[in-house]
This record gives C-alpha cells, sequence and structure tokens, in this order.
C-alpha cells in the first residue's frame, strides 16, 4: 500500500512538472486515472523541415510541444487524444531515419527517434495505451485522418499550376490533399469535417469541387438542427496549421533523461529516452 501511495504521488508530481513546463498558456493535464507513460525528443517533420520537439506519452492521450531551453521550457502544446490517433511504420528516408507517421483527424506528420530501439519503444507504448483505452465502452477509433503536407523544399513550383515560388508568389498548403500550392490555385475555401466542423479551410481548385456538395450537406444539417455555423476564418485561423508552429525552434543541446512506467505494474522501468544503449521495456 505504501509503496502504491508513493508511485502515484510521484506520478502526480511528474504530470505537474509538464503541466507547469508549457507557462501560463499550458492546459491541465492532471486527472483523476492518468498515469505519465513517458517522454522523450523526436524530430517532427514540418513544412519546414524537420524540427525537434518534446512528446509525452500518458495513458489516454500523447502530448508534444516545441522546446525552449534545456528540455524544461516549452510551448504551443498540443493534445492528441489516443484513441485519434493511428501509427504506421515507415522505412528511413533520405533526411528521416528510425522515422513512423502518425494520423489523426485533424493533422498527419511524420517523427523520427534517435534509434532503431527508441522508435520500437514508442511505438509500441502508443499501441499498447491505445489498445487498454478502446477496451472501455467510453471510447472509439476514429476512422477519418487528416492527410501529410508535403514539405515546403520539396517543390520549387505549384504542384498544380507549375509556376515558380518566388519571395512574392508564396507557398501554400490545400488541406485536403496536402500539395504545395500557389495562391491562385489555394483561392477557395471548404469545410473539411474531420478537421473543423465549421471552419471554411484552404482548399486546391482540383479538391474543391468534391468538397462542395460534403460542405451543402453539413450547412444544412446545421440550420436543420438549429446550430450556428460559426465565424469563416482565414488561412491564418486554420487550427494548428499556422506557420509560427513549425517555426525553427532553437536546439537544445541535451535533454533530461526520462524512465518509462509500465501501465501494468506501476514501476518505472530502466529504459531512458535519448540513450540507444539501452533496451527497450521489457513486457
Amino acid at each position: 500500500m505504501v509503496d502504491q501511495l508513493t508511485s502515484a504521488q510521484q506520478n502526480r508530481k511528474r504530470i505537474h512538472a509538464v503541466e507547469n513546463s508549457f507557462g501560463p498558456s499550458k492546459k491541465t493535464l492532471s486527472q483523476p486515472g492518468r498515469i505519465l507513460i513517458g517522454e522523450g525528443k523526436l524530430m517532427k517533420q514540418s513544412r519546414r523541415g524537420p524540427q525537434p520537439k518534446v512528446f509525452f506519452l500518458f495513458n489516454d492521450m500523447l502530448v508534444y510541444g516545441s522546446i525552449i531551453l534545456n528540455g524544461r521550457w516549452h510551448k504551443k502544446q498540443q493534445i492528441i487524444p489516443l484513441e485519434d490517433i493511428q501509427l504506421e511504420d515507415l522505412e528511413d528516408s533520405v533526411t528521416m531515419r528510425n522515422q513512423w507517421l502518425i494520423r489523426t483527424p485533424r493533422k498527419s506528420f511524420f517523427v523520427a527517434a534517435a534509434s532503431y530501439e527508441e522508435k520500437q519503444a514508442w511505438m509500441e507504448h502508443i499501441e499498447d495505451c491505445k489498445s487498454r483505452l478502446l477496451q472501455s465502452d467510453s471510447y472509439r477509433p476514429n476512422s477519418t485522418f487528416a492527410v501529410t503536407w508535403i514539405p515546403d523544399s520539396a517543390s520549387a513550383i505549384c504542384m498544380r499550376c507549375s509556376d515558380k515560388f518566388t519571395v512574392t508568389q508564396r507557398r501554400h498548403h490545400c488541406r485536403k490533399c496536402g500539395f504545395v500550392v500557389c495562391g491562385a490555385c489555394s483561392k477557395k475555401r471548404a469545410v473539411i469535417t474531420h478537421i473543423h466542423p465549421t471552419k471554411q479551410l484552404r482548399v486546391c481548385t482540383r479538391c474543391h469541387p468534391s468538397l462542395m456538395m460534403t460542405e451543402e450537406e453539413a450547412q444544412e444539417s446545421c440550420r436543420l438542427r438549429g446550430d450556428s455555423t460559426g465565424k469563416t476564418g482565414s488561412d491564418e485561423d486554420d487550427l494548428e496549421v499556422s506557420s509560427q508552429e513549425d517555426e525553427a525552434e532553437e536546439r537544445m543541446e541535451d535533454h533530461d533523461p526520462s524512465k518509462w512506467m509500465d501501465p501494468q505494474t506501476g514501476s518505472w522501468s530502466p529504459y531512458v529516452y535519448l540513450k540507444p544503449e539501452h533496451l527497450r521495456p521489457q513486457k
């Protein structure tokens, strides 16, 4: 009983520390039954290239953010419920080794670990926690996911009209297909319900027609229910997709190692992130 109490206190202390690391803009993470399973640094592929991000795995959600100072100060907190996540293992690419794909309804992105063992540990723990979560009747997995954006550097021309990008001819992304397109080819807006139920998002000229019927049906459904369609936003207002989120952050030179907790026993295993010489946790 004493060991269980000590473990619970340590867990609350760790969650509180993660919460505070995001500063005044943080969302509350402490909740009854929530366990901090582990943390570590991963490279996240953004529109401007791979960027280091800190990730925290809980038994019911994945939290990540940008690194500010020595792994202790973070910003731009993002929270993803585990039931909304789908993982896909990937082969190494030229720019990213030990990578995999994280799909969610609102955003999908590539991440990479420092070693193959670390990658396997991340994926196995996420899948294990998700599996346990979905055993409850109150959770249902999602089946619709956002596409991954093609990085800016992948194309010097618009992927619809082939016009060259310049200082004035800026790159944009279609929220439906993820292609890099120019402003003229992405003037249209449409609702993509799994990203946002009412917001008008930027889409390219090719994707727009296929979305119109879906949008009209959604608006009619809201009208019949008496719901407000809400304010439509500009490209800069899009949820979790502003260019500021993926801006280059200061790279930290070191990171505090963290340990994994076994969800079954509640004890901390010897696995230490960012230390490839350690083995993954034993089940």
